[in-house]
């Protein structure tokens, strides 16, 4: 879900840089916020929030409060049940969507999804960027990336909270992503401890940790794994208890090693080098976004097993865990331990 709405903020900052008089708003889902806050493209936030799903008559008066805004362009990226209602209530004159069976009866452009194999800004960015072709013939700018926008009082906290606990930048720090969004996007605490455990017998690092304080106990499974020098090398009482706060404290970090999802994706728009861990199920194609930036790298286990790309995400998801367990760091040390020698320890 960050990861989606990071990638639809470029959508504002063209339609800014192309009408710099137009007004931008922004619909997002509650929870994502965090992401978005402080970001000069964006006009006005609206929140989706969690209640519209459960109430029927809170939609509606939601839907309602859209129509009254008399937007002239409608661009939904998602294009689902909600959305459609809500491209349709808001009775815009451009209406634009992507093709499938159902949205014919509420968009005026419609798109197919791009399969531009030789993609350098990943299918996420590619598929966004069709549905700017009604507004806006030529992109100035086609390569911009998303970004956040962090307030310096933000910075200062967390650097702040960093020297409170004694770390200091005479080593690199590495935050280390160490769940995903589920277990099928969660690479094995077993395997990752055994990846820093490796990354500690090379590199004199700092590890950070990203969690939430419910995730405890995964924190702890995790440590039973590494080694007695990783659990020096990590830092557990230091973690964002809110997504801004973390993202402040990833912004002061070398680098983000981890599971593939929204900590990676946020990482690259503070421009903080990252090294992803993709789950089996999910398309490295679509979401190793600008990997013509060599400081934005990621590994899928179909890097080493081709084969499995023949069976169907959605089989794929179902045995996740399984294909995980064949998924072996051993695989990708060395592109690991390049990546932290040119990205995360160079000058």
């Amino acid at each position: 879900m960050v990861g989606d709405v990071l990638a639809s903020t470029i959508l504002c900052e063209h339609l800014k840089s192309h009408y710099p008089e137009s007004e931008v708003h922004f619909l997002i889902n509650e929870n994502t916020r965090a992401v978005v806050d402080g970001n000069p493209y964006v006009d006005k936030i609206i929140l989706f929030e969690n209640r519209y799903r459960n109430s029927q008559l809170a939609f509606y008066r939601f839907l309602k409060s859209i129509k009254k805004e008399k937007y002239d362009v409608t661009i939904d990226v998602y294009c689902k049940l909600e959305s459609n209602l809500i491209s349709y209530f808001s009775r815009a004159d451009l209406r634009i969507s992507y093709k499938k069976w159902y949205s014919k009866f509420v968009y005026t452009h419609l798109f197919s999804y791009s399969k531009n194999k030789d993609t350098t800004l990943g299918y996420a960015i590619e598929n966004r960027l069709l549905l700017l072709t009604p507004i806006i013939k030529e992109l100035q700018k086609p390569n911009l990336a998303p970004k956040i926008y962090l307030l310096e009082k933000e910075v200062h906290l967390a650097k702040k909270t960093l020297a409170n606990h004694g770390i200091k930048k005479s080593k690199p720090v590495i935050m280390v992503g160490i769940l995903g969004s589920g277990q099928s996007k969660s690479y094995p605490l077993k395997y990752l401890a055994e990846t820093l455990d490796f990354i500690v017998q090379n590199f004199d690092v700092i590890f950070l940790l990203n969690y939430l304080p419910n995730q405890k106990e995964a924190v702890e499974e995790l440590l039973s794994f590494c080694s007695e020098k990783s659990k020096r090398a990590i830092n557990k009482k230091i973690f964002g208890r809110s997504l801004r706060a973390f993202i402040g404290l990833l912004s002061q970090c070398d680098g983000y090693i981890g599971n593939e999802g929204g900590a990676s994706n946020i990482s690259k728009a503070l421009d903080i080098p990252n090294f992803s861990i993709f789950s089996p199920w999910i398309s490295k194609q679509a979401w190793l976004t600008f990997n013509d930036n060599n400081a934005n790298q990621a590994v899928h286990l179909s890097d080493y097993n081709s084969d499995i790309l023949k069976i169907p995400a959605k089989y794929r998801k179902k045995n996740s865990l399984e294909l995980y367990k064949t998924f072996r760091p051993r695989f990708f040390k060395a592109q690991l331990r390049n990546f932290i020698e040119d990205y995360v320890i160079s000058d």
